[in-house]
């Protein structure tokens, strides 16, 4: 293994502090002393059109897409050896001559209800203001509540909890597994149902990213958790075959239990009014036939939904 093993990282606290303790792995795994992983193995902060742009809606700029970009380009220039991402931001198909190495154990995959008045989701009046830029999270919640007043919410958690803070709207939804590596899961009032808040395909995982030709490199299979690949293949499955993006709604969660896995995918109409889910198992599964389940529930969930993609052109704000 030669050194240094350069990791690029957006410049947000959060995925710092995901790529951190990436970088903390994969020095133990490789046996590095604590003291010198930071050099062996040190953070290339890269800045991504997505962190540039705050004031719209991912979907009316291109896409997710948008956090991994320039990350991808620096990886295969060799400007850096390994990109970790959050897997939610990862589009469904890689750029050619790079590769999903490993996926570390998953964090909690739920969606946290966060507001200064409010004990939970329930508990908001007629007519509450909720925050997110999220069309998935906006659709559930008015699944539920189609009296709420969804308003756009972009900005990294510090921003987002701060606007919270000051009542600038009575309620907002941001991922759990974020909040616990931040440490700020103080401000959590509810975490909120699975069943009911669906989360993204590949919710509270990471994705450690390097060049195809890497694959197989020592450090790898120390940071692979394979139950976790394997729900995560599942959920993508359904993702692609959902043509799941930032202009539809979309969730699909897996879990593994007893040799197990059970999926659940759906996509919503984006004003919550009509919501399409299909079920499935498998057992003993591998990460092949786990994406192959996700596409077909996926597919049948497609074909009963018909298009429900948004056009930013509708979008207010």
């Amino acid at each position: 293994m030669t050194f240094p093993l350069r990791i690029g990282t957006r410049r947000s606290k959060l995925a710092l502090a995901q790529s951190g303790m990436m970088q903390r792995a994969i020095g133990r795994a490789l046996n590095v002393p604590e003291a010198e992983i930071e050099t062996a193995i040190p953070l290339v902060e890269i800045v991504t059109t997505g962190d540039r742009i705050q004031d719209r809606r991912l979907l009316e700029v291109g896409g997710k897409a948008l956090f991994t970009k320039e990350i991808e380009e620096a990886l295969l220039a060799g400007r850096i050896d390994i990109a970790i991402h959050s897997m939610k931001d990862v589009p469904a198909e890689q750029p050619q001559g790079l590769c999903i190495a490993a996926i570390p154990e998953r964090e909690d995959a739920r969606d946290a209800f966060i507001s200064r008045d409010f004990d939970s989701f329930d508990a908001l009046p007629f007519g509450a203001r909720l925050g997110t830029a999220s069309l998935r999270r906006q659709a559930q919640a008015l699944a539920l509540r189609p009296d709420l007043k969804v308003e756009m919410l972009r900005g990294n958690i510090d921003t987002r909890l701060r606007r919270a803070a000051d009542g600038d709207f009575d309620a907002i939804l941001l991922a759990v597994s974020g909040m616990t590596r931040l440490g700020v899961t103080e401000h959590i009032r509810e975490k909120l149902s699975l069943d009911a808040f669906l989360p993204a395909p590949g919710q509270g995982a990471l994705a450690i990213q390097t060049r195809a030709a890497d694959i197989h490199a020592p450090w790898v299979a120390a940071l692979n958790h394979p139950e976790t690949a394997i729900a995560v293949a599942a959920e993508r499955g359904a993702m692609t075959a959902l043509e799941g993006s930032c202009r539809t709604a979309v969730g699909a969660y897996a879990v593994i239990a007893n040799d197990a896995l059970h999926l659940t995918t759906e996509m919503l109409s984006p004003d919550g009014s009509a919501r399409w889910r299909r079920v499935g198992d498998l057992s003993q599964p591998t990460e092949a036939d786990a994406r192959a389940l996700g596409q077909r529930l996926g597919g049948e969930v497609h074909a009963s939904a018909g298009d429900q993609e948004v056009d930013p052109a509708t979008l207010d704000g």
